[in-house]
């Protein structure tokens, strides 16, 4: 049997996770002008090849939907890459040899800026301008922490912004002081602006070449869409720039940064911006509402008091960053606009003032296909878990988090106890409830590498690969299939592009990665170890391995 017109690109004897439906698997499929037009078996499909067609012999290996990231940063990821980078360093020695280096390198900047350190390589996970001034004492500094919630800045800065001893903390941060009252070093949260303001902007370029760099990286890893989990007027300008010049491959969510210093006048800022800036690759059609901070530094919000190294309890339960029933007025509003809140929610009373919140807005409104999601979860209290698919509210999960680390042991645990340390990354409990659980990196705060999250997400063990710790709350893992689907169907759904992209069925469009194994095969080795070598989005290979065509 021939066909009437051949296919432009072929995948033939291939492991086809179709995750359609009824998650069908097939091992050959066609495209046509950028469209699926058969999928199937090798002999179904054969006829579809003409001269013309390029066919990418699968040879059982696994081929999957594009991947999707929902929650991610990826100009901040291209900015480290032009500033001082820290990840690539383990340990406090690590960070000073490249702080120094890079401070030798460029004489001329006026201020030593970064990022990408670890909290628990300090004691109490707070670092020490002390240690900052015996590489730059000449020049101010600010080096956020990996995860960005924490600024590490030198004596010079402090100074230069007149932050003293006496300084206030703001509302929504804390400046750290010694027991004696004095400045240690160390800013937490919104005290980071007291700094911050003074760091020489970015410029227009360099957050441009920051975005076209941060998205050839994710491209690398099979993702072709994602939610850009916070996007400031000046990132907005970076995407428009890059669909100007046809170099923005991506499909993009823009989350709109809420200014939590402001109410709602924003609003009609943020339509504005929603409006004039959207184009056929990028939508600014969700909202990143800050509803707390994190763990390891005690500012995540949480219904009961923190502990402290002995196990009693403190003052502090964390910041609600965002008044919690002011936040109800925001999201009522924001969804009766057609906006989908995206939360950031760590501790558990930050979940559960954002589930009250969507509440609200099911009330005053009513049912709404905003598709409202919390990102990280990291603790949720148990009497919420149904509340996610009673109120259709997607879980957005950050996995690689999930997993016995330094973060986690010495950092977090200690200080929730036991019975709140079980509620943690609870992704089985939400898939039994019947929630819709999807997956993102928060890149550049951790890897964007979505096989290792899968990973964590099946193990439940920081490197499988070593196997050096044991699986942290093991009856939370899920399959891989689901994983899988989190990162593909469910980033789609979030991001209402399902309709045209999350699974390789007819008529939608040609977004497939190809793997470098068979990852269903337990002895092919870790799901962490898989290697994209292909990416296509619309048919139209953006990324390529030369190992692809072998």
């Amino acid at each position: 049997m021939t066909v009437d017109r051949p296919a432009d690109l072929v995948f033939i004897d291939g492991r086809i996770a179709t995750m359609d439906p009824a998650r069908s698997w097939a091992s050959a499929m066609s495209v046509r002008r950028g469209r699926i037009v058969a999928v199937g078996s090798d002999d179904a499909i054969r006829p579809h090849v003409g001269p013309r067609t390029r066919v990418i012999e699968g040879r059982g290996r696994t081929i999957t939907p594009g991947f999707g990231d929902a929650h991610v940063h990826p100009v901040h990821a291209g900015l480290d890459r032009l500033a001082c980078e820290l990840r690539t360093a383990h340990d406090v020695g690590g960070y000073i040899e490249v702080i120094a280096a890079y401070a030798a390198i460029h004489p001329e900047a006026p201020w030593i800026q970064g990022g990408g350190w670890s909290m628990d390589d300090f004691p109490g996970g707070i670092p020490t301008r002390e240690t900052l001034d015996r590489v730059v004492p000449d020049r101010p500094a600010l080096l956020r922490s990996r995860d960005g919630h924490t600024a590490w800045v030198n004596t010079r800065a402090l100074e230069l912004a007149g932050v003293t001893a006496d300084t206030p903390d703001p509302e929504d941060g804390r400046i750290d002081r010694d027991e004696a009252g004095q400045l240690v070093g160390a800013l937490q949260e919104g005290a980071i602006d007291l700094v911050g303001r003074f760091v020489p902007e970015p410029t227009a370029h360099d957050i441009a070449e920051a975005l076209r760099v941060g998205q050839a990286d994710l491209h690398s890893l099979g993702i072709t869409n994602w939610q850009d989990a916070i996007v400031s007027p000046r990132e907005e300008l970076a995407y428009t720039q890059l669909t100007e010049r046809g170099e923005l491959t991506g499909r993009v969510i823009g989350a709109l940064w809420w200014e939590r210093s402001r109410g709602a006048e924003q609003i009609e800022e943020l339509i504005d911006r929603r409006t004039r800036t959207a184009t056929d690759r990028y939508h600014p059609t969700s909202v990143k509402l800050m509803q707390d901070g994190v763990l390891e530094n005690f500012t995540g919000a949480m219904l009961e008091p923190y502990l402290e190294s002995d196990g009693m309890p403190t003052a502090n339960r964390g910041l609600s960053q965002i008044d919690p029933e002011a936040l109800k007025r925001y999201v009522i509003r924001l969804d009766a606009l057609g906006f989908q809140p995206h939360f950031h929610a760590i501790g558990e009373r930050a979940v559960r003032e954002s589930l009250d919140a969507v509440e609200a807005a099911r009330l005053v409104n009513g049912p709404s296909d905003t598709r409202p999601h919390i990102a990280h979860i990291q603790v949720i209290h148990p009497d919420d878990i149904d509340r996610f698919r009673t109120l259709d509210v997607a879980a957005n999960a950050q996995p690689y988090w999930a997993c016995h680390d330094g973060m986690m042991d010495t950092l977090t645990i200690p200080f929730l106890g036991p019975e709140r340390t079980a509620w943690q990354y609870p992704f089985r409990s939400l898939l039994g409830a019947g929630a819709v659980l999807v997956m993102g990196s928060d890149w550049n705060v951790s890897t964007a590498n979505p096989l290792l999250e899968m990973e964590v997400a099946v193990t439940r063990i920081s490197d499988a690969r070593r196997g050096e710790r044991p699986p942290f709350l093991p009856d939370e893992r899920i399959g891989l299939i689901d994983a899988l689907a989190a990162f593909t169907t469910g980033t789609a759904w979030v991001n209402h592009l399902e309709r045209e992209i999350g699974s390789l069925e007819v008529g939608k469009a040609a977004d497939v990665v190809v793997l470098d194994r068979d990852l269903f095969d337990r002895s092919a080795g870790a799901i962490g170890e898989a290697r994209v070598v292909g990416t296509f989005i619309n048919g139209v290979p953006i990324f390529e391995d030369p190992e692809l065509d072998r």
